[in-house]
């Protein structure tokens, strides 16, 4: 009997994996895709997401590289969020999943 073979996941693709799958790690980053945005704009398209959650995953995807936070000193204080080099690489990645979504998946009512 031949013995099947079970591939090994990769550690960076596991990593990779990782920080994706964080809730709304990806819909944030999907957010981004067409530009910079401040948090209220990414907040209001994310409608159940509490603010505290999104300063988090904002926080975690700028420790990751994926995300640059500018800060304007104007008056008031403007911050915009955009995706760095790292993160703008990701889009190929998205417009497959959202390609997929639009063949695979139901609509949602």
């Amino acid at each position: 009997m031949e013995q099947v073979q079970i591939p090994t996941i990769c550690p960076r693709f596991e990593k990779a994996m990782q920080i994706l799958s964080k809730r709304w790690a990806g819909l944030i980053i999907f957010q981004l895709l067409p530009g910079p945005q401040r948090f209220c704009t990414i907040e209001t398209s994310l409608p159940n997401i509490s603010g505290r959650l999104l300063s988090e995953r904002l926080k975690d995807l700028e420790q990751e590289g994926i995300v640059r936070r500018d800060v304007y000193p104007e008056t008031p204080v403007r911050i915009e969020y955009s995706l760095t080099d790292k993160g703008r690489a990701l889009e190929s990645i998205f417009t497959e999943i959202a390609a997929w979504s639009q063949e695979w998946l139901p609509e949602q009512s």
